[in-house]
């Protein structure tokens, strides 16, 4: 009984986990920060906090501006040859984050996104005033980026859809979900993966720019989803696209870009914290 009463006080830490191969036992010293407390009133006298927020906005207003005038170009074309095809459209959505969470990556995290914002934060990365605030911030750069397209063209933008996400046919609205909440949850546990200190440290050897990662994920997920909803995995991007286009479509099946990506980021928030990062058991001594 006594050696059973040791694997539970140990759990997940009794066995080391083995060093790959061809590599040597490189690691650093790693020390778990606190996680950030729920309110942070002093947040608010910080101009670090309302520069991370112009950040976030200026950031959401140049995904929205680049990816839609790309969608809208795809939209407006006689023939698709001529244009950059799906997989351009693709191309815009994972390039732009990779740029843009480089960009900001320093000054406020690189979210551009409200559901990454949403699992940081039940993984105690942020306070919940900060993730308020980037949510506000997100969702007008979104709705100002979408704004400007529409300010090119309105007529030819209201005509092609406006870059709104809906479920296309032959989907339902059960498919649309699914593919929003999976579609998700692979961006975050991207993100989760790509920036952990933990990982860092224990894989020095393994070098890592967190923004390759995470805009391929982007990138991917566009790949699959297109054809299904247009790819939300962002209420931001979908807020602000289905309040410039305005039509009852883009509202008909719009909870389904916040829902969705929300469940989506919450189970990769979970997934990361009790599984990849093995929080192991304690004992009650």
């Amino acid at each position: 009984m006594e050696g059973k009463e040791e694997d539970v006080k140990v759990g997940a830490n009794k066995y080391s986990e083995r060093q790959p191969l061809g590599t040597s036992a490189q690691s650093k010293d790693y020390k778990e920060p606190p996680p950030a407390p729920l309110f942070e009133p002093g947040e608010l006298h910080s101009w670090s906090f309302w520069r991370a927020g112009i950040a976030e906005f200026m950031a959401t207003f140049l995904f929205l501006y680049i990816t839609v005038l790309t969608v809208m170009g795809y939209s407006r074309a006689n023939s698709k040859c001529s244009t950059v095809g799906v997989q351009g459209i693709a191309w815009a959505f994972g390039g732009m984050i990779f740029a843009l969470v480089y960009c900001t990556a320093g000054i406020s995290g690189g979210h551009i996104n409200p559901a990454v914002t949403f699992g940081l934060f039940l993984a105690r990365k942020l306070s919940l005033t900060r993730a308020v605030f980037y949510i506000v911030m997100q969702c007008l750069g979104a709705i100002c980026g979408a704004g400007v397209v529409k300010g090119f063209q309105p007529s030819l933008y209201q005509v092609k859809g406006g870059g709104a996400n809906v479920v296309n046919h032959g989907y339902t609205k059960g498919d649309g979900l699914g593919a929003e909440i999976v579609g998700t949850f692979v961006l975050v546990y991207t993100v989760f993966s790509a920036t952990d200190a933990k990982r860092n440290a224990r894989d020095s050897h393994v070098p890592i720019l967190a923004p390759l990662p995470i805009g391929f994920a982007v990138f991917l997920v566009h790949l699959a989803t297109i054809p299904i909803t247009g790819t939300g995995i962002n209420p931001a991007r979908s807020l602000g696209a289905a309040i410039i286009y305005n039509r009852d479509q883009a509202w008909d099946d719009h909870w389904i870009f916040w829902v969705g990506p929300f469940i989506g980021a919450a189970l990769a928030a979970l997934y990361h914290q009790v599984i990849i990062r093995a929080i192991p058991f304690k004992s009650g001594n």
